[in-house]
């Protein structure tokens, strides 16, 4: 659970009016998405692909920042409709598609060009131009399975989607699907990520993601915490 107030003030005063305003949120800058996200929501009910998706999006948001020739319209409902084929898919067969030693390409095949057609379908609905739904479309349906990169649009939506593996969150969930100690799941996603993002930008993400993790488990680190 993420923690949003604060359980004490040392300090002892308030320093709130010092702070300045937020920025508006993802989806206050974006009311497709937003839209979308109603839609696909209950698509995205699998295996945390809800949570994965909203994490990714911020991912591939920042990744934006570094490359503004890239076109966010594209990016985003890609990013945020990336995985909604799973739902097509038995979800008793979803993690074999992925494990470790096993994987099924087939499962993951289905699963994008399942998410394809949906993807389609929501976003015409939305009333978003042909031309893009169609560059869309084109990245989810190839998203895991193309080992290339086709843009610099489809580059980020893969390095993102790597990138929530290393995200706190991500490994919390690998370690539970798979029955791996964090050490492990870490050691795994490392292997995953590794030399397959497309970015500079998102290479130095996963450094950074990589050495918060390291330090969660320092053996100093834990003893902190009564471990």
């Amino acid at each position: 659970m993420t923690k949003l107030e604060p359980a004490a003030n040392h300090y002892g005063r308030d320093v709130s009016a010092r702070i300045g305003s937020a920025a508006p949120n993802l989806f206050e800058q974006y009311p497709l998405l937003a839209a979308l996200w109603e839609n696909a929501k209950d698509l995205l009910a699998v295996r945390s692909n809800d949570t994965h998706t909203l994490y990714s999006v911020s991912i591939a948001h920042q990744l934006l920042e570094h490359h503004p020739h890239a076109e966010a319209k594209i990016v985003l409902p890609a990013m945020l409709l990336h995985d909604i084929g799973w739902s097509a898919v038995d979800p008793d067969l979803v993690l074999s598609a992925i494990a470790p030693g096993a994987g099924n390409p087939e499962l993951v095949l289905q699963h994008e060009k399942e998410g394809a057609k949906l993807a389609a379908r929501l976003l015409e609905k939305h009333d978003v131009a042909q031309e893009d739904v169609e560059r869309i479309i084109h990245i989810i349906d190839g998203h895991d399975s193309r080992a290339e990169s086709t843009s610099i649009e489809d580059s980020l939506v893969k390095d993102a989607d790597k990138l929530w593996r290393l995200t706190g969150h991500g490994l919390d969930t690998i370690m539970d699907w798979f029955g791996l100690t964090r050490a492990q799941a870490l050691t795994l996603v490392e292997s995953r990520v590794a030399g397959q993002l497309f970015t500079e930008p998102a290479r130095s993400m996963a450094s950074g993601f990589i050495a918060v993790q390291r330090a969660s488990m320092l053996p100093q680190r834990l003893v902190l915490d009564g471990q």
